[in-house]
């Protein structure tokens, strides 16, 4: 792990109407590192994760990457400084084969600056992308209709788009929800390897026993506060968290 922040939040905090979905949240991540964001049903981790990205602005607080001040700013222009994110649900061009669902980031200003390659070579980047995801090159599946493949294939899809922006930072939004375990079991060693070559990740996600495996570091958030950060043994022995997941399967 670099020993170099690459993503800085400050007392981020968002209000609809009413309603504080994200309450004051700080926290900061080095490059390198690999964050899981953990929390019950409606503690505000989506809504974190549309703050970062620009999808929705923030009522106060402050986001930083790569010392760049990102507040508020559009998703595209947060997209081309390097920051890749997935949907809960898999967002694809349902009419496109899976491997035409890459063009929109294979084309982007932040791969051309990156020395992307040729146009013509695109399709076979695209096709090496999802070779690497488990679309078998020489099977008829990278050639299908994205709108046409089963749930796991598009949660697949949608994180092959990620790795096409070749971001920096990679934000995975409840990539595992829908899946199969087995389809979790062969995604997980590929996102270890992504990791381990050095790429910064940030995980929400529910499924614990599988995030708690990869994961270096876990924030609790609940009603869109921050109640632990720390290893996952550490936060999921304290009380506040316990408590927090009361009615809630703990998997440790």
């Amino acid at each position: 792990m670099q020993d170099e922040e690459i993503l800085r939040v400050e007392h981020l905090t968002k209000r609809f109407g009413g309603v504080i979905a994200v309450d004051n949240v700080s926290f900061s991540l080095q490059k390198g590192e690999f964050l899981g964001i953990i929390g019950p049903n409606g503690s505000g981790k989506t809504t974190l994760i549309n703050l970062i990205t620009g999808f929705v602005k923030p009522t106060s607080g402050k986001v930083t990457f790569n010392h760049t001040d990102i507040t508020g700013k559009a998703p595209y222009r947060i997209a081309c400084l390097g920051v890749s994110r997935s949907f809960q649900m898999a967002r694809a061009f349902h009419k496109l084969p899976a491997y035409k669902n890459l063009i929109v980031p294979l084309y982007s200003p932040r791969v051309k600056r990156l020395g992307g390659g040729k146009y013509g070579e695109r399709d076979d980047v695209a096709i090496d992308l999802l070779d690497d995801l488990g679309f078998e090159r020489d099977s008829a599946v990278p050639y299908k209709a994205a709108g046409s493949l089963p749930h796991g294939y598009l949660k697949r899809l949608d994180l092959a788009r990620c790795m096409a922006l070749r971001p920096d930072l990679l934000i995975l939004d409840e990539l595992f929800s829908g899946m199969a375990m087995s389809e979790v079991a062969a995604t997980l060693p590929m996102i270890e390897k992504f990791n381990r070559e050095g790429l910064t990740i940030v995980m929400a996600e529910h499924r614990l026993k599988e995030l708690f495996r990869v994961t270096h570091r876990v924030m609790v958030l609940n009603f869109g506060q921050k109640i632990a950060d720390g290893t996952p043994k550490e936060v999921m022995s304290r009380e506040e968290v316990q408590k927090a997941y009361l009615g809630t399967e703990v998997e440790g």
